[in-house]
């Protein structure tokens, strides 16, 4: 299961890039590796632009089938390149106009939205501020929406108004400074208020229809095979240079690989670690490995049992070896970090200095067995106990992570338990009602975050539950770490928002809430004709594929 942004989705392990031959990098930066028998990995965040058209591009979803298009409603690759947001993440994480040619604050309170002239849907008709005010909105009414988060301190009566022809202004009950990087991804995106409230339920699913005013369109949706989508020649940024692009659903990552070598399709993210060796000595295309906010870990599900309490989590992050889990899990596609916020989720920050310094301040994981072991002596807790910790059936690099941690535990005193559980019971875990989680004391997944900023992520299990702490579980409460996020939030100054961010940091951290193994590149193959993709965790939020086109 892959925690992301507001809500529970599946698990992916990121990237990063290997040059090969025929492969330019846009911008690289080298990054270590887990293990010296790898190859040096150098990270690439998009390849130069498509130069060529190209009749028809078929890419494979690992993630299998979407559940829907609709912005929030599913977490895909196939949503960025249909519906484009009010902002654009660029593959670096920095922030860029997208169907709004400007957004931004005019005081600390009010946000102004300025809607790029000419811009339409699909079917040719205008992007109008009241579409702009229905798809706000239908994230600040819904308290289900994945992107309520974002809308928190909107002001609840008249808070998203038009006040323009191509205007629409958003008040606020006080500053927020995540909401501007928020309308880069799913919260941003522009659907067409006649046609999504005509079509109710079946908004953006196999059955019904969709309008946005993205690079592409949605021309069919075959259940269980595949979706078509077709190049929007009138798109406001340029007219795609592939014209039809094809996405197949293969959530088998060894059937994934077999098909990516074989040229069966042109190109797939989140391709498996272990298939590092293959892809690098194919000659039908190219590994590419990019920067990611994503991470794996493993996190305490309950408010009783041995899990809650910090120093069996601090002792188990001190028995695992988190070298030889980049080597044996990622097969050296990704770096150690210090806690689950990846530096990457600040790389294009005004205060990237600020938020740096905090996070070169934090413990480096290391091994100490001897500490571990006193921890658990302190802990008070009963080790005659199994300790369960719950994984998907089938995810090969959690299977891997959970016998790990297994491994370290029985180190230093510790009984752990494998659960594994199918996909049904697996994504319960993360739903509301507390029954599936407990029976477990742990849970392994990976994490990421799609659109730029530091509090997405951490206010998911720091904050009360009542306050955005949807993954609070154990009922985590520090009065300091609340009114840390909440300062850093609140805070319009750039630098003072950074430094409320790394108090709060300081004291989170520590507590494990969750044991941080490893960050993980996005991994992108493609095949040695194409270039153009985004190819960092940008992907996730951007139209990736606009580039997208022959050599």
């Amino acid at each position: 299961m892959r925690i992301r942004g507001k809500a529970a989705a599946v698990v992916a392990a990121g990237a990063a890039l290997v040059l090969l031959a025929g492969c330019t990098p846009r911008d690289t930066e080298t990054s270590p590796t887990g293990d010296a028998t790898f190859a040096p990995v150098e990270l690439v965040d998009a390849l130069p632009a498509g130069t060529t058209e190209v009749d028809e591009v078929t890419w494979a979803l690992v993630e299998g089938e979407p559940r829907s298009l609709v912005p929030g409603a599913d977490y895909n690759f196939v949503q960025p390149n249909l519906c484009t947001s009010l902002l654009t993440v660029q593959p670096d994480f920095s922030v860029a106009a997208g169907i709004a040619q400007n957004a931004d604050w005019v005081d600390p309170v009010t946000f102004v939205i300025d809607i790029r002239p000419g811009v339409t849907f699909w079917d040719g008709s205008a992007v109008t501020p009241d579409d702009v005010v229905y798809s706000l909105e239908r994230h600040h009414s819904d308290i289900t929406s994945a992107f309520y988060g974002a809308f928190v301190l909107v002001a609840p009566e008249n808070g998203i108004e038009v006040t323009g022809d191509n205007q629409v202004t958003v008040q606020f009950v006080a500053p927020d400074t995540t909401f501007r990087d928020a309308l880069t991804g799913g919260a941003g995106a522009v659907l067409s208020k006649a046609v999504s409230e005509a079509q109710g339920d079946a908004l953006g699913t196999s059955g019904g229809e969709l309008m946005c005013a993205g690079p592409y369109k949605l021309e069919s949706w075959t259940p269980g095979s595949e979706i078509v989508t077709v190049a929007n020649e009138d798109y406001w940024d340029g007219a795609p240079l592939v014209k039809k692009l094809t996405y197949k659903f293969v959530p088998d990552g060894t059937t994934l690989t077999n098909a990516l070598l074989e040229g069966e399709v042109d190109g797939a993210f989140n391709v498996a670690p272990a298939s590092r060796d293959a892809f690098a000595s194919s000659d039908s295309g190219q590994l590419v490995i990019g920067p990611s906010t994503a991470s794996f870990s493993f996190g305490p599900t309950r408010e009783t049992g041995a899990g809650v309490n910090p120093k069996i989590r601090q002792a188990l992050s001190l028995a695992i070896d988190r070298e030889q889990y980049i080597a044996t899990v990622l097969h050296g596609l990704g770096q150690p970090q210090s806690t689950f916020v990846a530096p990457f989720s600040w790389s294009g920050a005004a205060a990237a200095d600020v938020y740096q310094a905090g996070y070169d301040a934090l413990e480096a994981p290391h091994v100490d067995l001897d500490a571990a072991k006193k921890l658990v002596e302190e802990s008070g807790e009963d080790t005659s106990v199994p300790l369960r910790l719950a994984i998907p059936a089938g995810n090969k690099e959690l299977s891997q992570t959970a016998a790990i941690v297994q491994s370290a535990a029985s180190q230093i005193g510790l009984t752990i338990e494998i659960d594994e559980r199918q996909a049904a019971d697996f994504a319960a875990i993360f739903l509301p009602d507390p029954g599936p989680r407990e029976s477990i004391d742990f849970v392994a997944t990976t994490g990421y975050t799609e659109t730029p900023g530091v509090l997405t992520y951490p206010q998911l299990f720091v904050l009360p539950p009542d306050q955005g702490g949807i993954f609070n579980w154990t009922g985590y409460a520090n009065a300091d770490v609340t009114a840390g996020v909440q300062a850093a939030r609140t805070t319009p100054d750039a630098n003072g928002a950074a430094e409320a961010y790394v108090g709060a940091q300081e004291v989170f951290a520590p507590d494990q809430l969750q044991v941080t193994l490893a960050g993980s590149y996005h991994t992108t193959f493609l095949g040695n004709d194409l270039t153009g993709v985004v190819t960092s965790v940008a992907a996730y939020a951007s139209p990736w594929a606009l580039r997208l086109g022959g050599k």
